[in-house]
């Protein structure tokens, strides 16, 4: 007797195209990798590092307006603002409404210490939110605590000794959009040169800190309000910070808040958000919604520079 072979019934129409559908997109699954990756971004950025824009001309010469750095958020241990929590009102506001907004983030109140905890080494720039506010300033770290401070005609005076300072000398920086050397800011800077270029030329005199670290500042007026300030002792876990650009920085010489917006004083420790360490990028404000205008927008040779001011030795 012949076997029999068994033959598969044929499958329903129906069944063959429920199978051929395509699956249904997974917006919940979706939705979860997204919420993951934004919280793994927004660790790595209270945690680790941020980038940060540079909106003022207070750190010229080092620093101009369209650099972007990158600064380490360890660098002082953690602590109440470090943390980076989205403001979802304050976005809404800046992006879709256009009202100018302080800062994206929320701040959370006031927490006394730091988490694995060390103070700035004199010199460095640092990343600093106000007492009682929630925008950053960037600034030097000129004293620390137990130190006494003044300024007298424009020079630092700590501890009773003068700042070393070098012999005035002149800077050429480039004029842009982002870097406009305002007459009324800088008067008489504006120089050009003989192939045509426009340059804000401006006076710069080498400071050399008593750790022997060394930068430029810009001293535009031989006597501007923040020439003459103090003494003032600066207490333990504070900072005394300014502006490179002496007589254009709101900074520690400058009453909190108000018409001045400045730090009030020596600032707390806990208010230092990290230290800037590089420069990631430069860009001159003239890029607009082309592409292809973006290549020509970069400065070039900012990319690379360290934030980290030289050392004698």
């Amino acid at each position: 007797m012949a076997e029999e072979i068994a033959v598969p019934a044929e499958v329903p129409r129906e069944e063959s195209a429920e199978k051929a559908a395509p699956a249904r997109f997974d917006w919940w699954g979706e939705a979860k990798g997204l919420f993951w990756l934004i919280l793994a971004v927004l660790g790595f950025h209270s945690l680790v590092a941020k980038p940060f824009y540079i909106p003022s001309e207070s750190m010229l010469p080092g620093l101009m307006v369209g650099d972007r750095l990158v600064v380490s958020k360890f660098a002082y241990g953690w602590s109440f603002v470090s943390p980076t929590i989205p403001d979802p009102v304050a976005i809404v506001k800046d992006v879709v409404l256009h009202r100018p907004v302080d800062s994206w983030s929320v701040q959370l109140p006031f927490i006394h210490g730091r988490l694995f905890g060390r103070m700035p080494e004199r010199g460095d720039v640092v990343i600093v939110t106000p007492p009682g506010q929630s925008s950053d300033y960037i600034k030097r770290v000129i004293g620390l605590p137990g130190d006494t401070l003044a300024v007298r005609g424009g020079v630092v005076i700590l501890n009773g000794r003068a700042v070393a300072r070098g012999p005035l000398h002149y800077r050429d920086l480039p004029v842009d959009a982002n870097a406009t050397c305002d007459p009324a800011q800088y008067y008489g800077a504006r120089t050009v040169l003989p192939g045509g270029r426009t340059v804000c030329r401006l006076p710069i005199v080498t400071e050399t800190l008593p750790n022997g670290r060394r930068y430029d500042t810009v001293d535009l007026e031989p006597d501007s309000p923040g020439d003459y300030y103090g003494p003032v002792k600066i207490p333990a876990d504070h900072v005394f910070l300014m502006g490179d650009n002496r007589d254009r920085s709101a900074d520690s010489r400058f009453a909190l808040g108000g018409f001045e917006r400045g730090l009030g004083g020596p600032v707390p420790y806990e208010n230092l958000g990290g230290r800037a360490e590089f420069i990631t990028f430069s860009v001159d404000g003239q890029a607009t919604w082309n592409p292809l205008t973006w290549p020509g927008a970069f400065r070039p040779g900012r990319a690379g520079t360290s934030l980290h001011p030289a050392r004698i030795k």
